[in-house]
């Protein structure tokens, strides 16, 4: 004779369900970019010789509010720069590659809604006094 088997209280639990394509849970943890909605982003009228010469440092500050016939992306993308921030940055928080932002940014230069600014270059050398200071602190210790 065995023994009678325990039932569950509560039923089994369902199986999640499979992950959407381009959603955050694909089976490899990346997100899965749909080439076509980059497009639509982007549009055609920009040309690679068309872009502004802009890196992944270089500094963009909008100069005015988004106009009412801006995409939600150029709308975003103003809003998060009313200090100013880098391409890097930009491109991180919208969660847009930087091929992307380059062709958002063209456009919005284009029509003057933002500003482009050099990175700020340090020195190639430090103070000699600071460096002294530092030097005579550390013999201190």
């Amino acid at each position: 004779m065995t023994p009678p088997q325990r039932r569950r209280r509560h039923p089994e639990a369902q199986p999640p369900p499979p992950p959407e394509p381009g959603g955050e849970g694909a089976p490899d943890g990346k997100r899965v970019r749909n080439p076509e909605r980059l497009y639509i982003i982007t549009g055609a009228a920009v040309e690679d010789g068309e872009r502004a010469p802009i890196d992944l440092v270089t500094l963009i500050v909008a100069s005015e509010d988004p106009p009412p016939s801006a995409t939600p992306e150029q709308s975003a993308l103003l809003r998060i720069c009313q200090a100013p921030l880098s391409v890097a940055e930009i491109s991180a928080y919208l969660n847009l590659p930087f091929s992307v932002v380059t062709v958002l940014l063209t456009e919005l230069l284009a029509a003057e809604l933002v500003q482009a600014r050099a990175p700020i270059v340090r020195r190639a050398r430090a103070d000699r006094s600071l460096l002294e200071a530092v030097m005579h602190g550390l013999q201190k210790l």
